[in-house]
């Protein structure tokens, strides 16, 4: 069982001026306008993160990335439509009921040409979100490109016949064996059994280690993105916050020291609205309860704005 909770409005609040100068004044909540359109709709749930063994609290993030999105300066054309469709809430240990409600959300986004953003909630949201893309991709004959960043691969295997949020893209590849086409770049190995490297070359999965993942490598990470995003119609971008350093993301359900920096995060996105195939985006695993100054939730609304502003902007110019 899950719900779907209407928007909270009363989160969307900040400076006042008589334009619209932040998004707490462009933000609307109905998709009724015929503008081109980015939905933002959270998942509030962190029970798969709980059968991983990691930090509870991921729940409450969507509303923490949201009132920091509120009193962000506004960059976007006039052209765009920006929406909040409110929560999917999981109830009880029911996450797959939750699961469902999301597909059939993103489903519904998608055929109405609307560009969707999820804010997380455990990684496991990557399953419901992918699953709808895929479903939706195949039914147009084309092909969907995922891209994690992230410490992990969530490869693993279901528990005791369950997803969570080490398990997505597992569930993924054995639901879409012949549509699955997955990078990860930024994988640790401290954070990765072997098994799972094994995994991810069963799964016929491309990824970066984090020691090759950094700035400095640019040219070999360009070529890697090319060679990947040549292959496929569509690119989903799905980024885990425990990825980067727990230096600008404390606030996640399993931190890391040695991550990734946002300088490189917001190189790859940028790229990746220049190749003109995105087709959706989520932010997720933060966790409010074990954030610093709202560090994590800055980072995760500043991704968000870096890559609509990459992308719509972009597509305005003649």
């Amino acid at each position: 069982m899950a719900k779907h909770i209407p928007a909270n409005q009363k989160l969307w609040k900040g400076r006042n001026s008589q334009s619209i100068d932040y998004w707490h004044q462009a933000i609307s909540f109905e998709l009724t306008t015929q503008k081109r359109k980015v939905a933002i709709l959270g998942y509030c749930g962190d029970q798969g993160v709980k059968r991983n063994l990691g930090r509870s609290g991921a729940n409450e993030g969507p509303d923490a990335i949201r009132k920091v999105m509120a009193s962000m300066a506004y960059h976007l054309p006039e052209s765009l439509s920006l929406v909040d469709l409110g929560n999917i809430e999981t109830i009880g240990q029911d996450m797959e009921g939750s699961h469902d409600m999301i597909s059939e959300k993103v489903a519904d986004l998608l055929e109405g040409n609307v560009f969707p953003i999820l804010l997380g909630g455990g990684h496991d949201l990557a399953y419901a979100h992918g699953k709808a893309l895929l479903q939706h991709l195949e039914s147009k004959n084309q092909t969907l490109g995922i891209i994690n960043l992230d410490a992990h691969f969530d490869l693993r295997p279901l528990v005791d016949g369950k997803g969570h949020s080490g398990s997505p893209f597992h569930q993924l590849s054995q639901e879409f064996p012949d549509s699955f086409h997955y990078l990860c770049l930024g994988v640790q190995k401290a954070a990765n059994t072997p098994g799972l490297f094994q995994a991810a070359k069963s799964a016929k999965a491309r990824w970066m280690d984090m020691e090759e993942f950094r700035p400095d490598n640019w040219d070999y990470i360009a070529e890697l993105l090319n060679g990947f995003t040549n292959k496929v119609n569509k690119i989903y971008l799905t980024i885990d916050l425990d990825g980067f350093s727990s230096a600008f993301a404390p606030g996640v359900s399993a931190p890391s020291p040695m991550g990734f920096g946002p300088e490189l995060a917001l190189k790859v996105m940028d790229w990746l609205a220049l190749s003109g195939k995105m087709i959706s985006m989520d932010v997720v695993e933060m966790n409010p309860k074990y954030d610093q100054d709202n560090a994590t939730a800055r980072l995760a609304a500043r991704c968000i704005e870096f890559m609509l502003r990459k992308l719509f902007i972009r597509m305005e110019k003649p």
